[in-house]
């Protein structure tokens, strides 16, 4: 079994207040990303997959088909937007890194069968970089 991990990049804003809370609140819990004008981050997310070496191509994973994937439904939406503003799941949702690898998991899991129709590969996990010292990681089967 082999595990094949792609990484990409992707510009974007977001502020991270929550409307149910005060303001003091959400400066206190989010400090200077809750600058009411937002910050950007040069994201780096890393794309893991799964699966046994096909025979005949002496892959696991079709990677082209994982890189269409990925900017269709990742880099394409999400490049150089304001995550409040222009993502439907974040008008509801704090976009917090870890949320945003939630949301990026769920696009790939609903449009994952559409590119590889088989058994494998399977989608494993997702790593995100926000900064050099802020990584999270969420493995796709945590997520439904």
């Amino acid at each position: 079994m082999f595990r094949v991990t792609r990484r990409y990049e992707f510009a974007a804003s977001h502020r991270l207040h929550a409307p149910q809370l005060g303001a003091e609140e959400n400066r206190r819990l989010y400090g200077k990303c809750n600058h009411p004008y937002g910050h950007g981050h040069n994201y780096v997310v890393e794309v893991s997959a799964r699966g046994p070496l096909d025979a005949a191509t002496g892959r696991a994973v079709d990677t082209a088909l994982l890189d269409e994937l990925v900017a269709r439904q990742v880099l394409v939406p999400f490049g150089h937007c304001n995550l409040n503003e222009e993502i439907d799941s974040f008008k509801r949702v704090v976009p917090t890194s870890e949320n945003l690898a939630v949301e990026i998991c769920h696009r790939l899991k609903e449009n994952w069968s559409a590119v590889f129709p088989g058994a494998w590969p399977r989608l494993e996990k997702i790593r995100i970089a926000e900064t050099a010292r802020n990584i999270f990681e969420i493995r796709a089967d945590e997520i439904e």
